[in-house]
């Protein structure tokens, strides 16, 4: 009669899963320490990836409500750079330039400070400046009114003036009542608008803004602009940049400094993302730590389960059965740390993005990545304590058990 070939053994997927489970069961507290480090390092990378996502986002909105066709003329200052003045009639040259939209010229009143009344000494100025501005400021800046409302033709002819954001705070103004009145340069002006934070020129924030007609009337001042805001056709932003000096001052063109001031915000961006690689290192380090965490306890549940181990084995389990029973123990630990981990990390996102204002944004890739990971490292960690529990021979493992 010929012999009846054997079908080898195999372990059903519910069987892995259950056998796989054992350790996790009877072992609680060491699974969950075990899974804690593998969940902190996915939930940093997801967290850093959702939080760098969020703020691009955010930025990226930012710069599409305020544009990127904002440039700002100023004379330079330091040696050899001449007076630091612009030249009086350089908004109105710059103006005639093609693709500019629109212009708005700001001039520092430095003889003049402001302050809450009559009373207080002349060098307690809280760090506060007037300008002079033009009329059409907040649409070249994209600015907006909190309280009150800004200079006309009419209110920009007499002692009247808007406070920026900061200045209203460090004054006590909260809301304009149409009554207030704050001493500026030696006389009233009356309050008649607070702004709202000025995201690209925060030293109007930090002002006192009165019409050009009342600087020149009550202030005494010569209205020469110290800084000229252009709003350029966007398609053009690189040209009007590029003659603007010479447009500005035709005689010493290397005396003027002209910025974009978006540009602080992407640079701003762009050191976030140094941070942003700084942080995903710290969470691939502990998520290598927790992998090593998975291994070590790998190893010591193989040395403490030996007698299960020779049982099993004497009862016909295979080496590969055995193999297969703790490296899926490893892939569990890793598949609870990695679930734990993105969710953890998606929370922590949403938790601080709500706080800043942001729309939160976790990326797939963040998500899919932090499993993959956590499975990575699961097998690996989980694949020589496998190896060296599949060597052991029935007879050792229950004679050393």
């Amino acid at each position: 009669m010929a012999a009846v070939p054997l079908t080898p053994s195999r372990l059903h997927g519910a069987d892995i899963a259950r056998t796989a489970s054992v350790g996790l069961h009877t072992r609680k507290l060491r699974a969950t320490l075990s899974a804690l480090g593998i969940m902190i390092g996915i939930a940093a990378m997801v967290g850093v990836l959702g939080l760098s996502e969020s703020s691009k986002s955010d930025l990226l909105a930012q710069l599409d409500r305020l544009g990127t066709n904002l440039l700002t003329v100023q004379a330079g200052t330091g040696i050899g750079l001449g007076s630091g003045e612009l030249p009086a009639e350089a908004a109105g040259m710059i103006a005639r330039i093609g693709p500019v939209e629109t212009t708005s010229s700001i001039s520092s009143v430095g003889g003049a400070s402001v302050y809450r009344n009559d009373l207080i000494p002349s060098g307690q100025t809280s760090g506060l400046t007037v300008q002079a501005v033009d009329l059409n400021l907040l649409d070249t800046l994209a600015g907006s009114v909190a309280d009150g409302r800004f200079l006309d033709e009419a209110s920009g002819a007499f002692p009247t003036t808007v406070l920026g954001s900061v200045a209203a705070e460090r004054l006590g103004i909260r809301e304009v009542t149409g009554t207030q009145q704050v001493w500026l340069g030696d006389q009233w002006f009356t309050v008649i608008g607070i702004l709202d934070q000025f995201e690209l020129n925060g030293d109007l924030d930090r002002a006192a803004l009165v019409g050009m007609v009342a600087a020149e009337e009550y202030l005494d001042h010569d209205n020469v602009p110290t800084s000229i805001m252009v709003r350029s056709d966007p398609d053009h932003v690189d040209d009007v940049m590029a003659v603007l000096a010479a447009t500005a001052n035709p005689e010493n063109p290397d005396e003027i400094e002209v910025a974009r001031p978006t540009d602080a915000l992407e640079a701003k961006e762009a050191a976030d993302d140094a941070f942003t690689a700084l942080f995903l290192g710290l969470g691939a380090v502990a998520l290598l730590v927790g992998g090593v965490g998975i291994a070590n306890v790998m190893v010591i549940s193989v040395l403490e389960r030996r007698s299960e181990i020779g049982l099993r084995r004497a009862l016909g389990a295979t080496k590969r059965h055995i193999a297969t029973q703790f490296l899926g123990e490893a892939l569990l630990l890793a598949v609870i740390g990695g679930i734990g981990g993105v969710a953890l990390g998606a929370v922590v996102t949403t938790g601080y993005a709500r706080f800043r204002g942001w729309g939160t944004l976790v990326p797939p890739i963040a998500m899919v990545g932090g499993m993959a990971a956590a499975l990575l490292i699961g097998a690996v960690a989980g694949l020589y304590p496998a190896i060296r529990a599949a060597r052991m021979s029935p007879t050792e493992a229950l004679r050393t058990g």
